[in-house]
């Protein structure tokens, strides 16, 4: 007898902490005119790390949920990084490609998106659920959105 699919929508939550330290490294780095480790990403002011929770393991990409309250630029960057709690620095080559870009127009009420890149970026998602708990994100916020005005998600089939 087949189980019936569940599906599954999992919310982008910002993790603050990790934010606030990946800032201090840069400040730190500015503060004593010193360069970052070669290849290493700071994060700018307009990005922010978010993380992924999965509960289960065996996903399939279904759709994003992308909600923007205004017009805007929203870029959401998996990593390839698993953080640890001496919070290693985050390296370039760790960004995967590609990225999901999500925009809204001024007088537009839907979301626009890469849809090809969005989709490919969703799968391989999936595809790193199958080894890990967690997964980290890079979310910029530009042309006027702040992560005050996004609420982002992704559904899989369990």
């Amino acid at each position: 007898m087949a189980t019936e699919a569940t599906v599954l929508e999992l919310s982008f939550c910002e993790d603050a902490q990790l934010t606030k330290c990946m800032r201090l490294r840069a400040q730190s780095l500015q503060q004593r005119n010193e360069k970052p480790q070669e290849g290493e990403k700071l994060l700018k002011p307009s990005e922010y790390v978010y993380r992924i929770d999965f509960s289960k393991q065996k996903l399939n990409f279904l759709w994003w949920k992308i909600q923007l309250k205004k017009p805007g630029k929203l870029i959401i960057t998996g990593t390839s990084q698993h953080w640890t709690p001496d919070l290693t620095n985050l390296m370039n080559r760790q960004l995967l490609e590609p990225s999901g870009t999500f925009w809204k127009k001024p007088g537009e009420n839907e979301v626009s998106c890469s849809e090809a890149d969005t989709q490919e970026f969703g799968e391989r998602v999936a595809e790193l659920a199958k080894i890990r708990k967690v997964m980290y994100f890079l979310l910029t916020f530009t042309d006027g959105l702040e992560p005050s005005n996004v609420r982002c998600s992704i559904g899989f089939k369990a």
